[in-house]
């Protein structure tokens, strides 16, 4: 009897989940980005410049791990998913070796104007020329879903650097926020509990960044317990390590970065409410410089350094035209928050968001 009643349990439980899924039919957003990756970091594989400069402490490691026999071999060693899964599935803009180009509309060119761009479809250099915890004055999409009657309370936001609460303006846009150091709140699941004890018992690297480990695991379990329509997840170790001069652990990060997606991707195709009506895209706040010269370090980023304005973009999801890697073109990161309202059929104001929607299929 027992036996039959959990057998019962289950069966409900996958038939309530089912239609759920059925008759919510609206699509999902993740709109997930990576601070301060550089385009050659994810067309090209490792630099070998910066392999063979004093940036780098184990060369031999790092050659075993990302040296392969070819470009393409390399680049896929870095990024497995990208390169195995989003280069198969979907698109990927921004190789300027073969014309594909993404820039920055602002002319800051560190992470709060970027962050702003991404998320508002807007530079605005006039008002955001620092990256202070000031309230961001613009309304993300983010917001915008949020004061929907389709979106409301169905959407969350993850990020690695604790300014986000500020970038997005959660007093005022209603939007949960979960960055830096803070802890789960609510109806916890253990494992909630579990991420909220440890998370400080980690080494902390930085005080204002945590490691993308807990960003990624706070997002996965919040969105497996609810199940929000547009999700935002920022990581950000890649920028500090880079910062640092770390060029080791800045290929390893980017490299977990890759399978902390993959392993969100996996999640997504797997759970009956997201799978196949859920789109991914994915790109960086900004770039920065080539090698260990002034004006276009490596280490740097900002108005001040040469090819910070260059980024790139990812995209998957189910009415995606499969193409690929991209060659031709120019994309701007503004264009983002109007495709991500253009996907959720969610109405925008053309004079603040001025970038158009991307042509997806």
């Amino acid at each position: 009897m027992e036996r039959l009643f959990k057998v019962t349990a289950i069966i409900i439980l996958l038939t309530s989940m089912s239609i759920k899924a059925q008759q919510d039919k609206n699509p999902n957003v993740f709109l997930i980005t990576l601070d301060g990756v550089r385009w050659q970091d994810v067309f090209t594989g490792m630099d070998t410049n910066l392999l063979n400069s004093d940036y780098t402490e184990n060369k031999e490691l790092l050659t075993s791990k990302f040296m392969g026999s070819s470009l393409e071999e390399n680049r896929k060693l870095l990024m497995p998913f990208f390169w195995n899964t989003i280069a198969k599935e979907g698109q990927l803009h921004g190789n300027r070796t073969k014309g594909s180009k993404v820039d920055l509309t602002n002319k800051m060119l560190f992470s709060y104007p970027g962050y702003n761009e991404i998320l508002t479809g807007k530079a605005d250099d006039e008002n955001i020329d620092s990256n202070d915890k000031n309230y961001n004055k613009n309304s993300t999409i983010l917001e915008t879903a949020n004061m929907s009657n389709v979106y409301k309370g169905k959407v969350a936001a993850f990020g690695s650097w604790d300014v986000f609460p500020f970038i997005i303006n959660d007093k005022r846009s209603g939007v949960p926020v979960n960055a830096g150091y803070m802890d789960a709140s609510g109806d916890l699941n253990e494992k909630e509990k579990f991420l909220n004890e440890i998370q400080r018992q980690a080494p902390i690297v930085w005080e204002s960044v945590r490691l993308d480990v807990f960003t990624h695991h706070f997002a996965k379990e919040y969105v497996k317990k609810n199940h929000p329509k547009l999700v935002y997840i920022s990581y950000g170790e890649t920028d500090d390590f880079a910062h640092g001069g770390l060029f080791d652990f800045y290929m390893k990060s980017l490299q977990n970065t890759d399978a902390l997606i993959a392993d969100l991707w996996s999640f997504v195709q797997n759970d009956p409410i997201y799978k196949d009506n859920t789109y991914f895209i994915i790109t960086t706040d900004h770039g920065r410089g080539e090698g260990i010269e002034e004006g276009s370090k490596w280490t740097g980023h900002g108005s001040d350094v040469k090819g910070a304005e260059h980024t790139w973009l990812a995209i998957l999801g189910p009415d995606i035209k499969a193409i690929g890697e991209v060659s031709n073109g120019q994309l701007y990161t503004n264009q983002i928050a109007p495709t991500v309202a253009k996907i959720l059929n969610l109405k925008i104001d053309a004079e603040v968001m001025l970038g158009n929607p991307l042509e997806l299929n």
